[in-house]
């Protein structure tokens, strides 16, 4: 029996659909998150683990929000730390083959299917990134924020690389091989920044949060009538 493929694609676009309205809903009153990427194999006994369980403890101490892709090692880490301070634990969880499982430290949890939806709602809630060690997803997530960002699609926000020995060699590429070439210009790296402390990290988000709230303020008073 030949399969219609029509039919499939259009039935497809439901469920696209879907998974936009679900993000949308359950996400729209998040107002200051901070989303976390990294290896889903790292171990709770590394220290990456660790520092990205205290990084996320501290910013949501801070009053933010925490966004993992739902899964374990670094997510798992981030979603953890933000339920230790009773903070929202937001997990976008994305279906696989079965090998990436969930975290139990979500206290609120979306199943996507596409990446390309699951990604639009890292880039829409989120105001910064904090990308510590891992593959393709984590290189991914941050070269699409940045390609946004160049593009001028999203506003800018800061791109914490977390763990020095780790992203050092990525950025002495970039800027050996693709910023001396003048493939990009400096301003489109300007939103990166390298660290290996957890309050560096908190106050790089603070700074941009407090210009988003400036932001914010000048906006409504040029819509005053007064003006």
């Amino acid at each position: 029996m030949i399969e219609d493929f029509k039919g499939g694609e259009s039935w497809r676009m439901f469920r696209i659909i879907s998974e936009f309205t679900e993000g949308f809903d359950k996400l729209s009153d998040i107002r200051f998150a901070v989303s976390f990427f990294g290896s889903a194999n790292i171990k709770p006994s590394s220290p990456y683990y660790q520092a990205a369980q205290t990084v996320a403890e501290v910013l949501a101490s801070h009053g933010y929000a925490i966004i993992s892709g739902g899964g374990l090692g670094v997510m798992e880490a981030a979603n953890k730390g933000a339920r230790l301070k009773k903070a929202r634990s937001i997990g976008l969880n994305i279906e696989s083959s079965g090998e990436e499982k969930s975290n139990s430290y979500q206290n609120l949890s979306l199943e996507f299917r596409y990446f390309f939806v699951r990604k639009l709602m890292f880039v829409k809630y989120s105001m910064g990134y904090v990308c510590f060690p891992g593959g393709f997803t984590t290189l991914d997530e941050l070269f699409e924020a940045l390609s946004l960002m160049q593009t001028h699609k999203i506003h800018p926000m800061p791109l914490v690389l977390f763990g020095s020995e780790h992203w050092n060699g990525l950025m002495d590429w970039i800027n050996n091989a693709i910023l001396a070439n003048q493939f990009v210009d400096k301003p489109a790296l300007e939103h990166i920044s390298i660290t290996d402390d957890p309050l560096e990290v908190v106050d790089i988000m603070n700074k941009h949060r407090e210009w988003k709230l400036k932001r914010i303020v000048e906006a409504k008073s040029a819509e005053s009538p007064e003006n």
